[in-house]
């Protein structure tokens, strides 16, 4: 999982959890209901239009609004493999590891443009924009949060290193 690949699909800035999973949603909790939603009020057909291994780059301040888990679940089960974008909100960084969606902050998002497909390198720090072979550099995640995204999230993690202590 070192290396995500997918066709992008563009928003602004200041996509807040209600854009990505609205409120009138939050009756269930189930994964693949939510997925039905996933951005329809930024963009009413994304679900029919994206992929499965789809990549959303968005602007500044990804995830604002409320600290609602259902965002990243919701992206997560729409098939979404990754977010990157120029910034998101703490509350939606920190869930986004716990849910085990990988999510990218870059700086260069906007010479980005919808539909190219582009190729995260998680442990380089790269996204290369494979329509324009041009690289952008950002921070790699830390080893830790890279542990938590190949685990699926903080929960598998945890029952992961219990198992680990239960064999030791």
């Amino acid at each position: 999982m070192n290396v995500i690949t997918g066709k992008v699909w563009k928003f602004g800035d200041n996509i807040d959890t209600d854009l990505i999973i609205a409120a009138r949603y939050l009756n269930t909790s189930d994964p693949h209901e939510l997925a039905k939603h996933v951005m329809e009020d930024a963009d009413p057909d994304f679900v029919k239009k994206m992929q499965p291994g789809d990549i959303i780059v968005a602007g500044e301040n990804f995830g604002c609004g409320s600290s609602r888990e259902h965002a990243p679940i919701a992206l997560k089960a729409a098939g979404v493999s990754a977010v990157v974008a120029k910034s998101f909100a703490r509350i939606f960084y920190r869930n986004a590891f716990n849910m085990g969606l990988p999510i990218f902050e870059l700086n260069e998002t906007d010479k980005i443009d919808e539909g190219d497909l582009i190729s995260i390198e998680m442990d380089k720090g790269n996204v290369v924009d494979l329509n324009r072979q041009v690289t952008y550099k950002f921070h790699p995640i830390p080893e830790f949060m890279q542990e938590l995204l190949a685990c699926g999230g903080l929960i598998n993690y945890a029952r992961a290193e219990m198992l680990k202590k239960e064999q030791a």
